[in-house]
């Protein structure tokens, strides 16, 4: 058939591409299964950058501060508070109708030296350091009462055997720093829901002896609503057996599931960078950055494929599952840019160093889910 008015050809192109579907959100693709989350900092949480604004606000319906409700950058000084980011942190979740958390009350980093150092920088008694945790916890948590839906309470305080980490914390104040907190946690914000939160929860040592001291909580009446796992991944490791059993054990011990840090790392590692202990840092090398001016095809596709079988265990298991939470919003920003090599260029995330989503990526994901 012979058209009497022919469309230009390029016109014709740029008409069908004009009518391509966009691709769907990532909070529309898991509408059905849990709250999808992300890890923001300072300059996003306040940017007026209009593509970065979109990028949160279009995709996810779960914010987590990245540093900004630390101790170190709210309570820096014995009198000193710091509310500014957590304001505005707190006030951007309320525009947009985001479940909100809190991140972290007690941890053993990032925290001031002064909180555990009494008079002659000697240790403080446990009776003091749990009356300057109690208070911090008042303040903070008490600021954002009915803001914040749920609170990482403690973070980071076992090792990878299940035992407690001897952290100054410990040290001073034993196990009961950790009933302290919850309990504080929860007479402030009765309303809140109180987490514990952790790395490498696929690990069935460290996740006994977190879901024994868990239940030990619960059965003193102390309130605990659930456990993170940290989802710090890598192409290869965990298993995604491993990773199911996390799920399972959780919630069968009687706690709700939450992914709370999520990312894959592409990059290789030294064999001991295992985990998220900020401690560790190793020499910048080729070896362990082999993609410094962008990442291959055959990588980007592993990465796909990696988040895919994750998301179909998570899918699977999504009437445990509350929240699933990337830790942070683009590649440029990841933490794993400097962990556990310093100056690498990373690509863990779902949208890349220019906040473009990784469409295939994205697409692989969305193909699991039911």
């Amino acid at each position: 058939m012979i058209l009497k008015k022919s469309i230009p050809f390029v016109l014709l192109s740029f008409l069908f591409a004009a009518q391509s579907p966009k691709q769907e959100s990532l909070k529309a693709i898991f509408a059905d299964s849990y709250h999808i989350g992300v890890a923001l900092n300072a300059w996003q949480v306040n940017s007026t950058d209009a593509k970065v604004n979109a990028v949160i606000q279009e995709n996810f319906n779960s914010l987590s501060p990245e540093n900004g409700l630390k101790w170190e950058r709210v309570h820096p000084e014995p009198e000193q508070y710091n509310f500014d980011f957590g304001d505005q942190y707190v006030a951007l979740g309320e525009k947009m109708d985001a479940f909100t958390i809190g991140h972290c009350l007690v941890w053993h980093q990032q925290t001031p030296r002064w909180v555990f150092q009494g008079e002659d920088n000697a240790p403080k008694s446990k009776e003091a350091l749990l009356a300057t945790m109690e208070e911090h916890i008042e303040a903070v948590a008490g600021r954002y009462k009915g803001k914040i839906q749920g609170w990482d309470v403690v973070n980071e305080a076992f090792n990878e055997d299940g035992s407690f980490r001897q952290s100054a914390w410990f040290k001073i104040a034993g196990k009961d720093f950790m009933k302290a907190a919850f309990r504080k946690a929860q007479e402030v914000d009765p309303e809140a829901e109180l987490y514990y939160n952790d790395y490498n929860v696929w690990r069935a040592s460290k996740r006994k002896g977190i879901l024994d001291f868990a239940k030990e909580m619960v059965a003193e009446g102390i309130k605990v609503d659930a456990i993170g796992m940290q989802g710090h991944y890598q192409l290869e490791t965990p298993t995604l057996e491993e990773i199911e059993q996390g799920i399972i054990d959780i919630h069968e011990a009687g706690f709700k599931v939450m992914i709370t840090e999520l990312d894959v790392d592409v990059l290789p590692r030294p064999r001991r960078a295992e985990g998220a202990d900020l401690n560790m840092n190793f020499a910048n090398s080729d070896e362990y950055n082999p993609y410094k001016d962008g990442i291959t095809p055959e990588a980007e596709a592993k990465l796909a494929e990696r988040y895919a079988a994750i998301f179909k265990i998570y899918e699977k298991h999504k009437d445990k599952i509350t929240r699933v939470t990337f830790w942070g919003l683009g590649d440029r920003n990841s933490w794993l840019n400097n962990f556990p090599v310093r100056g690498r260029t990373n690509y863990p995330l779902l949208f890349d160093r220019n906040l473009d989503p990784k469409t295939e990526v994205i697409a692989k994901i969305a193909s699991v889910v039911e």
